[in-house]
């Protein structure tokens, strides 16, 4: 008589051999990057024997479990198990995550150019995107898609719509709208195109001064494109300095990290460095005769949630003194992961080297297996705010390796950058984290795109720069919020409210600049914390003799 055992080892089915061929896939890869080219064959045997192990328990649970199993799951789920055992950044993505990311970070993607919204179970366009197919056939903020390709579009999940406007690029969408004032639906057959995903929201010339901003969400396959362009836009309008906004910037591609730096460093400096365990796959990166804002003073703003490529440039800029780094500790990402996609469209992201700044330090927090208190920011080497250009260290209760920039001033590894001047920001009062947790804010902004979308992009000319700077909100506006939070059951408090009209108004103008211009979340968050700008422009001298120095 057959045993079970032996029975559940003799046969697999074709799903079965699917899903242990794509575990197999993903355990080779870690093998083969575990093992140096010089290590021996028993090591490359014994990852072996845990490859078979794995595929053996998962035949036997597909053949004798007491219910009926997902595979898929059992797997992705035995992944993540692998992937928490090791650092706090190696990932795995599934199918449509991985591609939702590449989106991001490659700069464009296919499709009719608007942003929605689902409101009272209607797709609502907020508005169209600037030089986007739409709004170059006069779609406008508040009409409503109602029919998408024939299809009813009424009640659609919202994670559904970009599958049916996104596309091939030429490929073309038939949508039906319902306009305020019009007695019938319109058609408008749409052709998909390029849609570019921005890195730079924003740069602007800060007025009565000839010093230059640019806010960059992320670090993407055109960021460095498009920094130059916007720093030669700024030129023309008297730039003389430089401050370049990362806060909130949790990275992205090291490669075009390393190249932004390039832009202000001369040449022959050292901007970071990699090291692996297999050797073959530690890089050194040198600054090139190619930097086209080598002599402009800079500062760099950074807070807790500036990670990874930020902390590069900004870890460079400040070993070799080439400017000063100004707001609150960032985050204390220095890990690299490669991308390993899988036969399936899934995607390993490994940690396979860890970074150091020029001067040698990593910046790397410690981490264990609970990843809560890590992405918690505990152990970030947070210090008073103030001037902190020699970087003291008596109130860090863990000891931190000491090394130096290239004119001799101290700095620490192992927490995240500290920057050269702490500004920390005030934090939002009760009243205001209450309107913003019930959705008021964001329904409020809803409501002012909606109603004046449309007037607002003409009123400005399309320009973000002057509706940053002149639009403000008015009395009718602040007693429709009012209204709004009563409504939602929010006791309303004149007082705070009167307190922070001020950062309540710059919110929202950030919150629809969103809307209008495609800019970030990040941006947003940003705009509204301006303590930082407003000492960045003070600290120009010292930036400038800073540099001088080294």
């Amino acid at each position: 008589m057959t045993t079970p055992s032996s029975h559940a080892l003799s046969t697999t089915d074709t799903l079965l051999r699917k899903h242990i061929a794509q575990v197999v896939t993903l355990l080779l890869a870690l093998a083969l990057l575990s093992v140096a080219p010089h290590r021996s064959s028993g090591q490359e045997h014994n990852a072996m024997f845990h490859i078979r192990k794995f595929g053996d328990i998962l035949n036997l649970i597909n053949q004798n479990y007491v219910d009926t199993v997902n595979l898929s799951q059992l797997t992705e789920s035995a992944i993540r198990g692998m992937l928490q055992k090791l650092d706090p950044h190696s990932t795995y993505l599934s199918p449509k995550v991985r591609e939702s990311e590449a989106e991001r970070f490659q700069g464009n993607y296919f499709g009719i150019g608007i942003l929605f919204r689902i409101i009272n179970d209607t797709i609502t366009v907020l508005a169209p995107l600037i030089g986007g197919p739409s709004e170059r056939l006069g779609v406008l903020c508040g009409d409503k898609i109602v029919k998408i390709n024939g299809e009813n579009a009424i009640g659609m999940k919202s994670d559904d719509v970009p599958k049916k406007l996104k596309g091939e690029k030429g490929t073309k969408v038939t949508i039906h709208i319902k306009r305020n004032g019009l007695p019938y639906l319109l058609p408008l057959t749409i052709t998909r195109e390029g849609v570019s995903i921005r890195t730079v929201d924003a740069y602007w010339m800060i007025e009565g001064t000839d010093i230059g901003y640019i806010y960059l969400n992320k670090f993407a396959a055109t960021t460095v494109s498009e920094v130059q362009q916007a720093a030669a836009a700024l030129k023309q309008q008297g730039m003389k300095k430089l401050i370049l906004d990362l806060r909130n910037n949790a990275g992205g591609y090291l490669q075009q990290a390393f190249a932004l730096a390039d832009e202000f460093i001369p040449a022959g400096k050292m901007i970071v460095y990699t090291k692996a365990r297999n050797e073959v796959l530690s890089e050194r990166y040198f600054s090139t005769r190619a930097g086209s804002l080598e002599n402009i003073p800079l500062i760099i703003l950074i807070n807790s949630g500036s990670a990874s490529a930020s902390e590069i440039v900004s870890g460079a800029v400040q070993d070799l003194d080439r400017g000063l780094i100004v707001g609150e500790t960032s985050f204390g990402k220095g890990l690299v992961q490669v991308p390993y996609q899988l036969a399936d469209g899934s995607e390993l992201r490994l940690t396979i080297a860890r970074y150091y700044t020029p001067s040698g330090r990593s910046i790397q927090r410690p981490y264990s297996e609970d990843r809560t208190k890590y992405y918690a920011l505990e152990g970030r080497d947070d210090v008073q705010e103030g001037e902190n250009l020699d970087h003291k260290n008596e109130n860090d209760s863990l000891p931190r390796p000491k090394f130096k920039t290239a004119s001799g001033r101290t700095v620490y590894g192992g927490g995240g950058i500290v920057p050269d001047y702490i500004v920390k920001n005030d934090s939002m009062s009760r009243f205001m984290r209450q309107l913003s947790r019930a959705g008021i804010i964001q329904e409020f902004t809803d409501n002012i795109i909606i109603k004046q979308g449309n007037e607002l992009r003409t009123r400005y000319a399309k320009d973000i720069v002057q509706f940053l700077r002149k639009y403000e909100l008015d009395d009718t506006a602040f007693a429709e919020l009012k209204r709004l939070a009563t409504e939602h059951k929010i006791e309303w408090n004149d007082d705070d409210f009167v307190q922070h009209a001020p950062t309540l108004n710059r919110y929202v103008k950030a919150l629809l600049t969103t809307y209008i211009w495609n800019t970030s979340a990040e941006f947003v968050e940003s705009y509204i914390e301006q303590k930082e700008v407003q000492k960045a422009i003070e600290l120009f001298p010292e930036a400038m003799k800073i540099a001088r120095a080294k």
